[in-house]
């Protein structure tokens, strides 16, 4: 089985920071890793305590009398210089649980109100967003949203223009836009799916 050796903090950022691992192959030959994580010290990394926490939350949610749309983003990111399509998300404060962070993120970016659902954890827990070269994992919070949109509450950091996407839309967006995957798998289910939450009321 493979191991790592030593871990080394290569930055000091508050959102994101990169460590150099140390590693032996399964046949015990020597290596280097990359890991960039959300931990701000090398104690914190998930590879030292072994628990799975959310670094962050996904919103999917419905708007609309008819729960017809679906509450979408396009954001500025840096990574590829340009916009994306992606579901309002965010990071969990120190001691706050994730369904409190999803409506607070989704008042932040789009000015619009949360309602979560409650649903069973197979679907909500806290799943890793990109493994290959970072430790984040982020818990997923489906509900309704209503009321109006309102930008007033983004940050200076945050470039986002809110969309409520009908499906002759989502296919639009599906077909000639740049999308998160995680969310361009939802809007696949949303697409086809009479009821798109009609899955969380299955029992696992």
């Amino acid at each position: 089985m493979a191991k790592i050796t030593k871990v080394t903090q290569v930055t000091e950022n508050p959102y994101v920071n990169l460590y150099n691992l140390e590693t032996e192959n399964r046949k015990g030959n020597p290596g280097k890793y990359y890991v960039a994580s959300r931990a701000k010290t090398t104690a914190e990394l998930e590879l030292a305590t072994k628990r799975q926490e959310p670094d962050g939350v996904i919103i999917y949610s419905l708007y609309g009398e008819k729960r017809d749309k679906v509450v979408l983003i396009r954001q500025y990111r840096y990574a590829i210089d340009g916009y994306i399509y992606e579901f309002p998300a965010g990071l969990v404060e120190p001691g706050e649980d994730y369904h409190d962070s999803a409506v607070r993120e989704m008042r932040e970016e789009t000015g619009l109100a949360l309602h979560p659902l409650q649903v069973d954890a197979i679907y909500e827990k806290p799943y890793y967003t990109t493994i290959g070269m970072t430790d984040e994992c982020c818990g997923t919070v489906f509900g309704y949203a209503d009321g109006e949109i309102c930008l007033e509450g983004l940050e200076d950091t945050e470039e986002i223009e809110v969309v409520l996407a009908d499906r002759e839309e989502v296919r639009r967006i599906l077909r000639e836009e740049r999308v998160a995957i995680v969310c361009s798998y939802m809007l696949m289910h949303f697409l086809h799916d009479e009821e798109p939450f009609a899955f969380l009321r299955e029992q696992p």
